[in-house]
């Protein structure tokens, strides 16, 4: 299932190598081929197909090994990963072999001249020379027998194709690292509340979720952090939204209270439950869109290439939009805490237990909590092309080179790419992990992944328990036509209850026996065999 035909794989690395080959070396006029030693030949194509077949060994065991630990949305980032490389290598093909008739493309002189990136001593000089002159320099400069007629120009030259494919390879490169390096710091925030989930255990934790226990609602810890004399003017709300994430972005009482509503809404009480590792996951499966590059994001990098003409200061200006999306996100996620806060005050005067938070789609922009993931996406993607354009430059024009002018705001914006990714990877992806699970719908493709195995093992254990006769038909064991976990009795797809002003009273239960965890998928599937023997129950009483 993970492995692919060969012939894609060569393929695949073909391109790769092809491109990063030919982006490496400016050209020059060398010996041709005919005139090049065979050992040469030789031990350059040696060293290439090694390198290749070490990539592919390496990328094909990190995905066997996902797949053994049943990484399913990790191992789909991998694919994506592939496709980028695979999509860079199309790329790279393109430029070369249409090379011959990019470089015959004519322009008048005065498009040749205009919206110009870099100013050199040596472009003022042109403009004041003479057009037949003008011709010669530039015919000189590109080191190439494109005849253009008089009054016209090459659209580009051999070395800015040159140069443009490094651009391109740079690019594919850093965003898949950028992505990477996103993904760690994500994941040791979201371990950082495996402590709080353990405490989950505790018999402390059991006696401030009993509903027997009544409190006043603004005396309860979440409320309490979420509300303040702040929060009952909307300007200042946001504003006090805006600097918690900085500071606190996500607190204990925060976790155990969105854990609490939501296994109170998507599972039955008394289910144990790691919240964390859900989280984790739900992770694992968003890292499979900030990966890729959509054709959204590719016509970004081209609007960037048009808009970065000399005196705009472009450069600058695309850095800040990143960092106010990711902003933008973090204090829309606090408010969204916020919001369930007050509701809670403005419902109940009293509470029993832990409160009870109402999730729904509607605290998110447009009723669409995805749409927040695609900002942060997008920011992801704009700050890594910023890094990346930076490198860019120092390897092909040198550190202070013209685009370099003013270094000072070169090194403002580093420190601002550099902010927005400390910001985005450590305090608002998990953030948006986190409170993402109070839309109405729980992510169905996290509990996809070994399904059909946890109801097989839970029936098994089922009967043994229960000593019955009968068992469940092995149609509806296998995830067949008749079990769909889609449906409306599925697990995934639960909609949430309106509060009643309790929470729901959830102990932990020790088992005795050989079991004394349950994993999250395994929950699930428990749920879902309930319900179907509480259906067959009612079909042969019928």
């Amino acid at each position: 299932m993970i492995t692919r035909s060969r012939c894609r794989r060569s393929l695949l690395w073909f391109l790769v190598f092809h491109g990063g080959a030919t982006a490496t070396g400016a050209p020059s006029g060398g010996k041709e081929l005919s005139q090049t030693p065979t050992w040469a030949v030789a031990v350059v194509c040696t060293f290439l197909i090694l390198i290749s077949h070490l990539l592919e060994k390496g990328l094909q065991r990190l995905a066997n090994w996902l797949w053994k630990k049943h990484k399913n949305s990790l191992l789909e980032a991998l694919e994506k990963i592939k496709a980028e490389l695979m999509i860079l290598g199309f790329i790279s093909l393109l430029l070369t072999f249409g090379e011959p008739y990019i470089l015959k493309i004519c322009v008048p002189r005065k498009a040749a001249l205009s919206m110009l990136p870099c100013l050199s001593e040596d472009t003022v000089l042109f403009q004041k020379l003479a057009p037949s002159s003008l011709s010669r320099h530039l015919l000189a400069a590109g080191d190439t027998s494109i005849n253009c007629k008089q009054g016209s120009e090459p659209l580009i030259t051999l070395k800015g194709l040159h140069q443009l494919h490094i651009l391109l390879f740079f690019l594919a490169i850093f965003h898949i690292v950028y992505s990477l390096i996103t993904m760690m710091l994500s994941r040791l925030k979201i371990r950082g509340w495996k402590k709080w989930e353990q405490e989950t255990l505790s018999n402390d934790y059991e006696f401030s979720i009993d509903h027997s226990r009544l409190r006043l609602t603004h005396e309860t810890s979440f409320v309490r952090e979420h509300t303040s004399f702040w929060t009952t003017t909307p300007f200042f709300f946001y504003v006090g939204c805006f600097f918690r994430q900085f500071f606190v972005s996500v607190e204990r009482t925060d976790y155990l209270t969105l854990r609490h509503g939501f296994i109170s809404a998507h599972l039955a009480p008394g289910r144990k439950f790691n919240f964390q590792r859900y989280i984790k996951r739900s992770l694992e499966d968003d890292f499979k869109l900030v990966v890729g590059i959509s054709p959204v994001l590719w016509a970004s990098f081209v609007i960037f290439l048009l808009f970065n003409v000399n005196g705009w200061r472009t450069l600058f200006w695309a850095s800040i939009p990143p960092l106010l999306i990711i902003l933008a996100v973090g204090t829309k996620l606090q408010a969204i805490m916020a919001t369930m806060a007050l509701e809670i005050v403005e419902t109940h005067a009293v509470v029993q237990g832990m409160p009870l938070v109402q999730g729904s789609d509607r605290y998110f922009w447009f009723d669409c909590p995805q749409l927040l993931l695609h900002l942060i996406h997008f920011a992801l993607f704009q700050n890594a092309f910023q890094i990346t354009h930076f490198f860019w430059i120092w390897y092909s024009f040198g550190l202070k080179s013209c685009f370099h002018k003013d270094f000072n705001l070169v090194v403002s914006k580093l420190f601002l790419c550099l902010g927005a990714l400390i910001l985005c990877s450590y305090i608002t992806l998990p953030l948006y992990a986190l409170v993402t699970q109070m839309g109405s719908h729980m992510k169905k493709a996290v509990f996809d992944e070994q399904m059909a195995k946890a109801l097989k093992k839970w029936h098994k254990d089922i009967k043994l328990k229960k000593g019955k006769a009968r068992k469940l038909p092995s149609k509806t064991l296998g995830v067949s036509e008749s079990f769909s976990l889609s449906s409306s009795s599925s697990a995934t797809t639960l909609h949430r209850s309106k509060t009643t002003g309790h929470s729901s009273n959830i102990i932990y239960y020790k088992q005795e026996d050989e079991e004394d965890e349950m994993s999250d998928l395994e929950a699930g599937a428990e749920d879902a065999i309930d319900r179907i023997q509480q259906q067959e129950m009612q079909f042969h009483n019928s």
